[in-house]
């Protein structure tokens, strides 16, 4: 079968490619990409670009987008120059972006979003004057007077996106913003008719559905995303889940999207530790309550995932937000039966959530494209070039990618096999998925025809007499050694040794470094065969929902800190260990590194700064900590003090005339990032 041609009915994933009815409207599939932020919202000339972002989507296949939220007020706004829709003099810009997604019959909802406490910015609102444990700044509590006003900006907003040519909206109920806030009786204390009884508390919900429904008349698609798992224990009960949802129905929303956790919450839903389809449970368990669609999401990065979902019941639609910056091309691939193809997203928030949370604009770790489609359109070269490359860890992999795509010649050599450090990486619980970068790539580069060397080690000999346009070292990082007495110890081990003869590590353990590598080697020595259900008890989740929120009670953390002591038992002893006098992982990723550090602990891992190290003998490790001496009984010393560049052919191959770049660890292994490799591969590729 010509896999070009494949049409939907001829997809694997029968019922992902089902179109549904919406009855004034059709989706073309169940694929629905969902909101996210990219920071082109308020970029000058960014509605350009967000227009070529999603219009390589639709393209792509998807049946429905959601655009990152923009506020219908002022104080709404997530930071003072966060994006808001409120005036029809900003209309053109948003019918420019409209009109590049309707040419591929694929629908466009403007997502409302009001962020209440979590604005970051001294005119907060909210249901009480209760602060954020994540915002520095105090709300103000809403007004009767203001909270009539504010239903009416947001059906004014819903009428401006359907002048703009939108087919609906998405109003944002979930996440622990604004609406969220007036749900939960720990934010809300009101004592008039918009709080008390739990009727009360969802009346603003409601309201704001009923006007905007009445502003946008029928032929409109509303969907309302509700908050189905608070996770922390103010939050909902499941009978008043399912009386909010029929509410929400009658109100007149068309479907209901799933939201999971508040964003103050410190338990994981998005991130890579999150398994596949983690809280599609709770979809299904809603669908009982209403008739009208409803959307299940986070984690779900596949369309094997994605068909489960629909095929067991747990909705009628899915929702993908990152994995859509992964690869724009998700849909189309998946209905052409390539899902080798995709470039999975890897959940690391590397690319996206960290860059938005600095002010920066979101891309993807693994398609450094994303949302630079402009700037680096999939246009060929207008010369054929030779191009070697040397190493074929991700920065390789990505110029190879890249360079091939654009029409090049390339040779790749590697001296192993494909992957390099995310080899490593997959080897460590809840990363696995990294393996399938690799994967991506590795299929990637056959169906391109590049001429790849495994297990090569190519020299300055046999490169000197190859000829070629330009030749790329990526090869990579080495770990780096300390200069400590006994460090030649049978004890030791760095942490590439490490990862690839973890069977047999015994139960007593030091780790000199707290890096990310040494958080990942701390993570893969406390994690034994743990299962999704293991998973869901460490992290106080309730999935009988006996309880409110869905959490267990008596272990939830709702203050937003990692402080926490030890909760449980494990098999070895592992000591975490750093040099500086600060929070172990202080600069690990901010939207990831406080699950790093509360699994660590939860797991009763000793973590210590200050630490100056004298020895390693018989006896142990002999530290000074805090300038007291401390012996360390271990029985394996773990390296993971940082990298080295691997870059000894750089000098000789540039006294042999042809042009040598450099990119990746091997260029700078100092904070080596992933992230910047891969994008150093392309943006080389690019230049060729």
């Amino acid at each position: 079968m010509d896999k070009d041609n494949i049409s939907a009915q001829d997809s694997y994933f029968t019922f992902l490619m089902k179109p549904l009815n919406l009855g004034f409207t059709q989706l073309k599939n169940r694929i629905i990409m969902g909101s996210m932020h990219t920071g082109l919202e308020e970029c000058w000339n960014g509605f350009h670009k967000l227009a070529r972002f999603y219009e390589e989507r639709a393209k792509g296949g998807v049946a429905l987008i959601i655009t990152g939220g923009f506020s219908p007020t002022f104080s709404g706004r997530l930071s003072l120059f966060s994006s808001q829709l409120s005036n029809f003099l900003q209309l053109a810009k948003h019918r420019k972006l409209v009109k590049a997604v309707h040419v591929y019959d694929t629908k466009i909802c403007l997502q409302i979003l009001h962020a209440g406490r979590y604005a970051y910015h001294p005119f907060a609102v909210s249901a009480s004057a209760i602060k954020s444990p994540i915002s520095p700044f105090a709300p103000k509590a809403l007004t009767a007077k203001q909270i009539k006003k504010l239903i009416n900006a947001y059906a004014h907003t819903a009428g401006l996106a359907k002048r703009a040519g939108y087919d609906g909206v998405e109003v944002m109920g979930s996440e622990g913003y604004l609406i969220n806030q007036f749900i939960c009786s720990n934010t809300n204390q009101r004592q008039d008719e918009w709080g008390g009884s739990f009727e009360n508390r969802i009346r603003l919900s409601l309201e704001i559905i009923r006007e905007i429904r009445r502003t946008v008349g029928e032929n409109f698609i509303i969907i309302y995303r509700l908050s189905m798992l608070d996770l922390h224990k103010d939050g909902s009960s499941w009978s008043e889940i399912e009386q909010h949802a029929k509410a929400i129905e009658k109100a007149g929303a068309t479907i209901i999207n799933t939201g999971i956790g508040w964003h103050e919450v410190r338990i994981p839903t998005i991130a890579t530790v999150v398994p596949d389809a983690a809280f599609t449970w709770v979809t299904k368990k809603l669908k009982q309550a209403v008739t009208i669609p409803l959307i299940t999401s986070n984690r779900i990065n596949s369309p094997e995932v994605a068909e489960s979902c629909l095929q067991n019941g747990d909705a009628d639609l899915v929702s993908m937000a990152r994995p859509f910056l992964a690869d724009s091309q998700f849909v189309l691939k998946a209905m052409q039966n390539q899902s080798h193809l995709i470039n999975k997203c890897i959940a690391c928030n590397q690319g996206c959530l960290d860059r938005v949370f600095k002010g920066q604009r979101a891309t993807c770790l693994v398609n450094p494209r994303a949302a630079y489609e402009d700037e680096y359109p999939l246009v060929k070269s207008a010369q054929v070039k030779t191009i070697i490359i040397v190493g074929l860890g991700v920065a390789g992999l990505s110029c190879a990618y890249y360079a091939a795509l654009r029409g090049h010649h390339v040779i790749a050599y590697d001296a192993g096999n494909l992957g390099g450090q995310f080899n490593l990486a997959g080897e460590i619980p809840g990363k696995e998925v990294y393996l399938d970068t690799v994967r991506y790539f590795e299929a990637q580069l056959s169906l391109l025809k590049v001429e790849v060397h495994r297990n090569y080690k190519i020299g300055i000999e046999e490169l000197r007499d190859i000829y070629a346009d330009a030749i790329v070292l990526a090869t990579g990082v080495k770990p780096r050694k300390l200069d400590i007495q006994g460090f030649d110890h049978f004890s030791v081990m760095d942490y590439e040794t490490a990862i690839k003869n973890k069977s047999t590590i015994k139960n007593k353990v030091a780790i000199i470094g707290a890096g990310g590598i040494g958080f990942d080697v701390a993570e893969m020595l406390i994690t034994q065969n743990e299962n999704n259900n293991d998973w869901y008890q460490k992290w106080s989740i309730d999935r009988s929902y006996k309880s409110r929120g869905g959490v267990l009670q008596d272990e939830v953390n709702l203050t937003g800190k990692d402080d926490t002591n030890s909760e449980h038992e494990n098999a070895r002893t592992v000591y975490l260990l750093q040099r500086k006098n600060e929070k172990l992982g202080k600069n690990l990723a901010r939207t990831t590194g406080w699950i790093r550090r509360l699994s660590l602990r939860k797991a009763g891992v000793n973590m210590m700064s200050d630490i100056s190290y004298e020895k390693i003998d018989d006896f142990g490790l002999h530290i000074l900590h805090q300038g007291k001496k401390v012996t360390l009984a271990v029985d394996h010393v773990i390296v993971c003090a940082g990298q080295q560049s691997e870059n000894s052919l750089y000098q000789q191959l540039g006294a042999i005339g042809q042009p040598v770049h450099i990119i990746g660890g091997a260029k700078k292994a100092a904070e080596l990032d992933a992230e910047t490799a891969i994008r150093e591969g392309m943006v080389l590729a690019y230049d060729f």
